[in-house]
């Protein structure tokens, strides 16, 4: 049984702590939401369930009642890392990782990194604000093959974003590289305490990759150039000191257009453009 918004202040109370906003805390209160969370991830017999920011576990319940799969939380929150392990311990399909999931802003904490040798890996989680965009992207380029999370609403959108519109920009192009990408419902700030001042959403990402190893040297494109993205493909290209003139003709682009009018696939062209011959 999820927990209730009286539940949860119970358990804070009793771990003398309460939300701190600067690890981005904010308790899913509705409980048909904490159910509908766990359901999406699809989970299956032998699935390891990666939750980052269980809080006071409410989620967490719902996900170990799910049979034979192992659930690793990985709590940055001293008390609310006491309180877990006050609850699950017994738990032989729980792990917990105290600390935060993100070693630097590249790289996965190193306990988290292990866990994943192991697939199928899956994240189910309300994930903390502050942390989500980088989280997401180094997961899918670790393995994980699906993600279901609650995020911002406007990271959702960005997660999403076609070609051309105001929320399109790095973390679109790689995602959308890498997995496919579904926007299962909206959720008000009253889904949540304290409620956040913006709406979420609830995603499930499933891993397509179609990058290969060569994953973070596409990245590292795809920023340089969204770095001028006010600038004409032609000059941002130029400006990163790429052969510009040989590029858009092999390519075919219009270097004209600005970087945020191109699709993934388009970049994904260019890179592997510019990679041969040294281009």
């Amino acid at each position: 049984m999820a927990q209730t918004k009286s539940q949860i202040q119970s358990l804070l109370n009793e771990a003398d702590t309460a939300p701190r906003h600067r690890f981005g805390q904010n308790f899913m209160i509705d409980q048909n939401l904490v159910r509908t969370v766990a359901v999406a991830g699809n989970i299956a017999n032998g699935d390891c369930l990666i939750e980052v920011g269980p809080g006071t576990g409410t989620l967490t319940e719902e996900l170990l009642a799910s049979p034979a799969a192992k659930v690793v939380a990985v709590e940055i929150d001293r008390d609310l890392s006491k309180l877990l392990r006050s609850r699950f311990a017994d738990n032989q399909r729980f792990t917990l990782i105290e600390g935060d999931a993100l070693s630097g802003k590249h790289e996965l904490n190193a306990d988290l990194l292990l866990q994943l040798k192991s697939p199928p890996i899956k994240l189910i989680a309300n994930l903390p604000y502050n942390i989500a965009s980088p989280l997401v992207i180094e997961l899918l380029l670790a393995g994980v093959e699906m993600l279901v999370f609650t995020v911002q609403k406007e990271v959702a959108d960005r997660l999403r974003a076609p070609a051309g519109g105001d929320a399109y920009g790095p973390l679109s192009v790689m995602v959308q590289m890498l997995a496919d990408v579904e926007l299962l419902r909206t959720l008000p700030p009253q889904a949540f305490w304290p409620a956040p001042k913006i709406d979420s959403a609830l995603v499930r990402l499933t891993r397509r990759d179609r990058l290969g190893i060569v994953a973070n040297d596409f990245s590292r494109f795809v920023h340089q150039i969204f770095s001028f993205r006010r600038k004409t493909l032609r000059k941002s290209l130029s400006m990163s000191n790429y052969n510009d003139e040989l590029l858009l003709q092999k390519s075919g682009l219009n270097g004209q257009q600005r970087p945020e009018e191109f699709t993934p696939e388009e970049f994904w062209k260019m890179f592997q453009l510019q990679n041969q011959a040294g281009l």
